[in-house]
């Protein structure tokens, strides 16, 4: 019985910062789709693609700027395996197969990680306004001061901030215009996003209210107003927390920066960052900022009294920096790595080896040293070209024919009869003058 020849076509596309690749065959349809401004050139898909269909882009070129993929996609060798996007750590290469994610397919096991808020949460806006991929969000769901106390003017009062007690965590903003949280740059050696809250006394009438809805009991009121009222009216805090889980790089920004102990954060890689002293010498943060700009976590600083250093609290160990860094000053090592169950399939072994070079980053695969190579053919050696000899006598001759014909080709008359396609004429003509 003659078996069935399966037809396989590959095609690939450009939308957007989009490379997408798509391999139809008559049982699946995989789509590989690859961001390369997500991208961040850590290199793991190189080390992990057991075809060798990826290669890297001008790393040190990308982190300073340049305006190009930092990997290059062969989707002619691409097996559409999925395991530069089961382990990319920034998402930036998606799989899909027939229309569902291999994040959903148990036979694609993948990185492990991520953040979880606990009961502790509030919410409040202090981790999605730390975050530096803006991938937090938070959906407040309790009635507003202008709903459950409409602004009333002409009333007097007093109110004090202890900022002593205030965490800024800006409940008091989201329930009443009258209070301002004054946002400052966050960066790994100053994760909070606010440096104050400010009150506008000509929007508050002093109900009040923000007294026991502030979680740390910061804030003191003078004004008309029942308390026994005011605390039968505040509403508890509620809403919702949500975590975008293709931006979070579970850098940890969140957890560190929570005062009430809320988000749990667990990292797919556990390693060690080093910076090389002796290679330091050649470092110029201020002009190169390749790590910077490459690190998905904003781990990397400038603190006081040293060229550069890298809060290793918030490292993913991604190894990008490592990878951009043009005097090759840091290095990165990957001890763990946390991923989901391999499944009992006839290709576990080659996810087991994927897996294991996320840590030696070195890919076993197949020996081909008794491989038959056949030897190519040498090329034929042709003699070179032999520039002909020429007749000087005859040359001349000739230069003078064409110098005529150019002259008559000058002809009005003679053109526009061979335009109108007369050449019987016009080469009349031609022989009258020669």
């Amino acid at each position: 019985m003659s078996e069935e020849k399966l037809e396989v076509t590959v095609d690939s596309e450009l939308k957007d910062t989009h490379f997408i690749f798509t391999q139809k065959s008559a049982r699946s349809k995989k789509i590989l789709d690859y961001d390369y401004k997500r991208c961040s050139g850590c290199g793991i898909c190189l080390e992990v693609c057991p075809k060798k269909a990826i290669e890297a882009g001008p790393l040190i070129e990308i982190a300073t700027g340049l305006d190009a993929p930092p990997v290059i996609i062969d989707h002619t060798k691409c097996s559409f395996c999925g395991m530069c996007a089961a382990f990319c750590p920034v998402k930036a290469v998606r799989m899909n197969v027939n229309d569902k994610d291999i994040f959903d397919l148990v036979e694609f096991p993948h990185l492990e990680g991520g953040v979880v808020f606990n009961d502790k949460c509030i919410p409040c806006v202090i981790c999605k306004n730390s975050c530096p991929e803006k991938a937090i969000s938070v959906d407040f769901t309790f009635p507003k001061k202008k709903i459950l106390a409409p602004f009333k003017e002409g009333k007097t009062g007093e109110i004090i901030i202890d900022m002593e007690k205030c965490t800024l965590c800006g409940l008091c903003a989201e329930f009443c215009t009258a209070f301002a949280l004054v946002e400052k740059k966050v960066s790994a050696d100053s994760l909070m996003p606010f440096e104050d809250l400010l009150v506008d006394k000509t929007k508050c009438d002093y109900c009040g209210i923000c007294v026991p809805l502030c979680p740390e009991d910061a804030i003191k009121v003078k004004g008309e107003f029942d308390e026994e009222e005011v605390k039968k009216i505040t509403p508890q805090i509620t809403g919702n927390i949500r975590v975008d889980d293709n931006k979070c790089t579970r850098c940890g920004f969140c957890e560190k920066v929570c005062p009430y102990d809320a988000a749990e954060v667990t990292k797919p890689f556990e390693g060690n960052i080093e910076l090389i002293d002796e290679k330091l010498k050649g470092c110029d943060p201020v002009g190169c900022h390749g790590c910077f700009n490459v690190c998905p976590s904003k781990a990397w600083i400038i603190p006081e009294g040293k060229k550069i250093d890298v809060a290793k609290d918030f490292c993913t160990f991604c190894g990008a920096c490592e990878k951009a860094c043009h005097v090759n000053a840091i290095g990165v090592k990957r001890r763990s790595v946390k991923h989901t169950n391999i499944a009992d399939m006839p290709w576990a072994n080659d996810w087991k080896t994927a897996i294991g070079c996320l840590i030696t980053k070195e890919r076993k695969r197949p020996d081909i040293s008794r491989t038959l190579h056949v030897e190519k053919a040498q090329k034929k050696i042709e003699p070179p070209n032999v520039i002909p000899l020429v007749n000087t006598r005859l040359r001349s001759s000739v230069d003078e024919r064409m110098k005529e014909l150019s002259n008559l080709l000058r002809n009005k008359s003679i053109r526009r009869a061979w335009e109108k396609k007369a050449p019987d004429i016009a080469v009349d003509e031609i022989k009258k003058k020669l």
